[in-house]
């Protein structure tokens, strides 16, 4: 298992200030068992996860969105992060907050969708503070819901490498999560373990 990534000073948001809270964030393109992932974490270090605020946008105004409903999706994925760390007091048994989506997933979308990111989203990379990405590789098959859009190999390989390249180029440490389901639990575990000390 390769663990990339190096020392970094970020602003921090004042949300994420507390330094007894372990923010894991769980990346990578549509249908690659991110929030299974973040469930299957969550009960095995007894915690709590933050799912991916887009999917309640889009179940509740429609999957026919425009470049400014992805601002209101960010802003609301943070929103839904913030309260979770909140909740991470009453969670006594475990550091970690397992979190489904963050700002590279917003200026993916953005930029592969309408060719631009808004400078909100870019301002939020640049302050936010994680201790670890977990980047899941499209190598699981795809499975159909009412959300998702690109189901074809090609398209997902290439959103693929656009998070590969992010994390390669940012400083916080992050690990390629591939495999069958078990597998990628495994793998995981691995990592989060690893970093502890």
């Amino acid at each position: 298992m390769e663990i990339q990534g190096h020392e970094a000073a970020y602003k921090t948001l004042s949300y994420m200030s507390s330094s007894n809270i372990k923010k894991m964030v769980v990346i990578g393109p549509e249908s690659t068992g991110k929030s299974s992932l973040c469930a299957a974490l969550s009960e095995y270090y007894g915690t709590i996860w933050c799912p991916e605020y887009a999917r309640e946008y889009l179940l509740k105004n429609g999957r026919d969105y425009k470049q400014e409903d992805l601002l209101s999706i960010a802003k609301g994925q943070i929103r839904l992060e913030e309260e979770h760390a909140k909740k991470m007091t009453a969670v006594a048994s475990s550091k970690y907050l397992f979190i489904d989506t963050d700002m590279y997933v917003m200026k993916v979308w953005s930029e592969f969708v309408f060719g631009q990111c808004h400078k909100f989203i870019l301002d939020q990379i640049v302050i936010g503070k994680y201790d670890a990405y977990l980047l899941c590789k499209p190598d699981i098959p795809w499975v159909q819901d009412e959300l998702r859009e690109y189901p074809d190999e090609t398209t997902r390989i290439r959103l693929y490498h656009y998070y590969k390249d992010l994390m390669i180029h940012q400083s916080t440490p992050w690990v390629e999560i591939d495999g069958e389901y078990e597998e990628r639990t495994t793998k995981a575990v691995e990592f989060v373990d690893s970093l502890r000390g």
